[in-house]
């Protein structure tokens, strides 16, 4: 097998941990050739996440989590990073041969005006690469140079932003892989629900209209608030289904595609909605 050296200008990897002893050692070794350093914001976990992240080098961090916004913006400010370049990552994704191989020609060559770069998620479901039902490639800009990009401080959705400079896309797979199982999925996904009902009761937010880089953030977020929101509660829901897993072939997937899309595309989606008219309500009674 080919090595993959590490970026001549450095890389830090930074990775945001709670509990997450399973997926974390796969996580870390995807990035043990091209990392020069790794950081770890762990959230005091209950597990053994902090010994296996010091067992593969990593520095550690222990802080209390508010929001993936709010945690990562700390550690690009309040630690010290050597390297000229960070790669956000979770644990349960790995960067792929390929990918480390792009990442490592690319940040040794980019020109100043380069300031980010933009890499293809591949969601692999129940041990199925997912490759229909607008989920491959979901481009996100994940690599940046320090001190230039920094995540939105809103609480759902939120994306990395650029303060100046563009981004350029890259080859090479970013792999989720998801879930640890389908119990801790749906409960993860129930939290997320009532993040996002109270994020949209308060408006949409288009900061990163105004922001550098990321062209597939932008136009992801304009289909949702200028198409998807305007659509009924809980008929928007059926509508984002049927798109995804008949007009854009989601049931090529096979039987872990039907479960992923109709998980993500309908019940989320219909579980925000719900939420959203049950707050409705109760401002409607509070009224009264």
């Amino acid at each position: 097998m080919k090595t993959v050296m590490a970026v001549e200008r450095g890389l830090a990897v930074i990775v945001l941990t709670k509990n997450e002893e399973r997926d974390l050692p796969a996580c870390l070794a995807s990035v043990r050739e091209i990392a020069t350093e790794v950081i770890v914001v762990d959230s005091w976990s209950s597990d053994s996440t902090v010994e296996v992240a010091q067992s593969a080098g990593a520095r550690v961090y222990q802080r209390d989590f508010v929001t993936q916004a709010e945690q990562f913006n700390w550690a690009l400010e309040a630690i010290e990073i050597n390297a000229e370049w960070v790669l956000r990552i979770d644990a349960d994704e790995r960067v792929t041969p390929e990918l480390a191989e792009e990442l490592r020609k690319n940040l040794n060559a980019a020109p100043e005006e380069v300031t980010g770069f933009v890499v293809p998620l591949r969601i692999r479901f129940l041990g199925r690469d997912l490759r229909y039902g607008d989920s491959y490639p979901v481009w996100l800009l994940r690599v940046f140079r320090k001190g230039v990009g920094r995540y939105e401080e809103i609480s759902m959705d939120e994306k990395v932003v650029l303060l100046r400079g563009h981004a350029r896309r890259i080859n090479g797979d970013l792999i989720h892989d998801i879930p640890k199982n389908l119990v801790s999925w749906v409960r993860k996904h129930v939290e997320y629900a009532i993040r996002e009902c109270q994020s949209l009761s308060t408006g949409p937010s288009l900061q990163i209209e105004s922001a550098y880089g990321d062209a597939c953030a932008r136009t992801r977020r304009r289909r949702k608030e200028h198409i998807y929101l305007r659509i009924p509660l809980l008929w928007r829901a059926a509508a984002y289904w049927v798109y995804r897993y008949v007009l854009r072939l989601g049931f090529l997937d096979g039987i872990e595609g039907a479960i992923y899309h109709f998980l993500q595309a309908f019940w989320y989606r219909f579980l925000v909605d719900a939420l959203l008219l049950e707050m409705s309500n109760h401002r409607s009674k509070q009224k009264r």
